[in-house]
């Protein structure tokens, strides 16, 4: 089975838009190439061609970093898109509007191999995550807040303030813990706000202490925020390699710096030292 590997800052780009594809890759630890919200169904077709060359020139590397946001399994795109995709080193593809395991299986008869990410964007599709997320064909799964409001007849996700309502923070929770429950990997969506505004920042840093593996974004200004949200600061590294090095001189509970130290705190402690491990050289 694929493992999903990405993030923690995830960049959607056009894919009619290959002139961006070279920039996005150096801005991002992996890119989103959207055939799907991001293309006006006439574009489609040329949008394929571009992607089908690109994909033909991919190296090993570029490829563990790319995902392709084909259209949903029931619109006849989907079709088109499989084809394109077909034959190609292709790792990951996101399919969105996933509401059963049964578009997952569709998904993976078209393109055996290769790891799915599931955006559950509809209260069929949040309502169904736990079983979306055991199919051996899922490597993560995505949440989807527009969409979500689209399916329930709502008309916006965030209050004034840019908080979310109550049914997208229920929607956002559930997706998470069903990607964690399977061991499968998790995508925060994305954010509208291009500057780094404060909802922005306090979004990116609440991604990290809740758990999501990665989180998109849809403009490179948005990567550094999401990145330095992901990144350990220096006190929180030094505290977590000094408290994993006490672990050997102890069997059990014990006491560190002024507090009781169990299996969760070094748990947490191991989070921090692999995060800021991957997160040293800067996007790749």
């Amino acid at each position: 089975m694929t493992i999903f590997e990405l993030g923690p800052a995830i960049l959607f780009v056009p894919a009619d838009r290959p002139e961006r594809y070279a920039k996005a890759y150096e801005r991002s630890d992996a890119v989103i190439i959207d055939l799907e919200d991001a293309v006006s169904p006439a574009d489609r077709p040329a949008a394929r061609d571009a992607l089908r060359d690109h994909l033909a020139t991919l190296d090993s590397s570029t490829a563990t970093r790319t995902v392709v946001r084909v259209n949903p399994v029931d619109e006849a795109d989907f079709t088109e898109d499989v084809a394109a995709l077909s034959g190609t080193d292709l790792r990951y593809v996101m399919v969105p509007k996933v509401e059963d395991p049964d578009d997952i299986a569709t998904v993976a008869a078209a393109l055996p191999g290769v790891g799915v990410v599931a955006l559950c964007e509809t209260a069929a599709g949040v309502l169904g995550a736990q079983q979306i997320a055991k199919h051996e064909a899922v490597v993560a799964l995505m949440w989807g807040s527009e969409d979500l409001m689209a399916s329930t007849g709502g008309s916006s996700s965030r209050f004034p303030d840019g908080t979310y309502r109550d049914v997208p923070r229920f929607a956002r929770a559930n997706v998470l813990l069903a990607a964690a429950a399977a061991g499968k990997g998790s995508i925060d969506t994305i954010h509208t706000d291009l500057s780094p505004t404060d909802q922005f920042i306090h979004e990116a840093h609440d991604a990290v202490a809740s758990g999501w593996t990665a989180k998109a974004c849809i403009h490179p200004a948005q990567v550094p925020i999401i990145r330095q949200a992901y990144t350990p600061t220096e006190e929180e590294s030094e505290y977590a390699q000094a408290l994993l090095a006490e672990v050997p001189k102890h069997g059990g509970v014990f006491q560190f710096r002024g507090t009781m130290v169990d299996g969760p705190l070094i748990a947490h402690a191991r989070t921090v030292v692999t995060r800021a491990a991957k997160l040293a050289d800067g996007p790749r």
